[in-house]
């Protein structure tokens, strides 16, 4: 399958070392700009109701506006039986998104499901859906970054949940994995609208590691670009999640991988170090992998996310 160690040769004790990358000087202006800016949209959200059936949730496509003008597509559930009091918006890995989720264990809450620019049922000319084109879209443009982009899309789903269930006001939730942990790590510090968040096995952390593991992930995309085309450190300082990760005053859990061969571990252990405040860490075993103990693992993170997740 790979011809690396996965583990890139680090400890538990080690990862739990690995500091965040240095921040631009202006790292903070740009991001508070831009979500300023966010703010101005209106994200015109449309629930309409799908064909799925499920004995514990109504289900809807999902349709809002975010910044450009992008138009974002996915789905909604909101709870057949209980009336809806918590928000979550819930982010994906870089294989998108074919439909929700129904075992997230947050009770009470209607969830949003929106799929990234360029991906999924957010698709729009000329950006790819290949997760190794994606990466690289506008990556020489600091200020168009298609990253950037993907964090605007989270702001703009937490606007339209709060215009559609205005009660989730205070009780605002992300849950993001891979891809979606480290657009939720980038856009978590400027948003006070969200409470508390989840991010496992996040991407984007400590990119001159990222540009220098081997890995199976899009990584891997990134850094074949810049041995072609030179040093893109000068965008990528600006989207590093653990950088972002430095400003984050929410509780936040993570579920960070000993092993990882698409998103190397320290990357995502460098998140979880640099959170400055309460914080949580569950260990898998493995990331993006199949592994023994994995079902196991799953019971106890759930039962782990019940429990941080219950005074959201």
């Amino acid at each position: 399958m790979f011809d690396f160690d996965p583990t890139y040769g680090y400890s538990l004790e080690q990862l739990l070392r690995v500091e965040p990358p240095a921040e631009p000087e202006n790292f903070a202006s740009f991001w508070w700009q831009r979500y300023s800016k966010a703010l101005q949209e209106d994200p015109c959200q449309l629930l309409e109701r799908n064909a799925m059936e499920h004995p514990e949730f109504e289900c809807y496509d999902l349709h809002y506006r975010s910044t450009d003008g992008f138009e974002i597509g996915g789905w909604a559930i909101v709870p057949k039986h209980r009336s809806v009091q918590r928000g979550v918006i819930v982010g994906h890995g870089y294989g998108g998104r074919d439909g929700p989720d129904f075992n997230i264990p947050i009770a009470d809450a209607a969830y949003l499901f929106p799929c990234f620019r360029g991906l999924s049922r957010s698709r729009r000319w000329p950006i790819s859906d290949n997760p190794a084109y994606h990466v690289l879209h506008d990556i020489d443009r600091p200020e168009h970054y298609i990253l950037g982009g993907c964090v605007e899309d989270v702001w703009l789903a937490v606007s339209a949940m709060l215009l559609q269930f205005p009660q989730t006001t205070g009780h605002i939730a992300y849950w993001g994995s891979s891809f979606g942990g480290g657009i939720g790590a980038l856009a978590l510090p400027w948003d006070a609208r969200i409470q508390r968040a989840h991010l496992h096995v996040p991407s984007f952390g400590h990119h001159p590691l990222r540009l220098r593991l081997p890995s199976l992930g899009s990584a891997s995309a990134v850094q074949l670009y810049q041995r072609f085309h030179g040093s893109i450190q000068a965008t990528l300082s600006y989207y590093d999640a653990a950088v972002a990760a430095c400003h984050i005053e929410i509780p936040v859990h993570v579920a960070a991988a000993l092993a990882d061969p698409v998103v190397a571990p320290p990357g995502q252990f460098s998140i979880y170090n640099a959170l400055p405040r309460e914080k949580r860490l569950f260990v898998l075993d493995w990331g993006h992998s199949e592994y023994p103990t994995q079902a196991e693992q799953e019971v106890d993170l759930n039962e782990e996310l019940q429990e941080f997740f219950g005074t959201l």
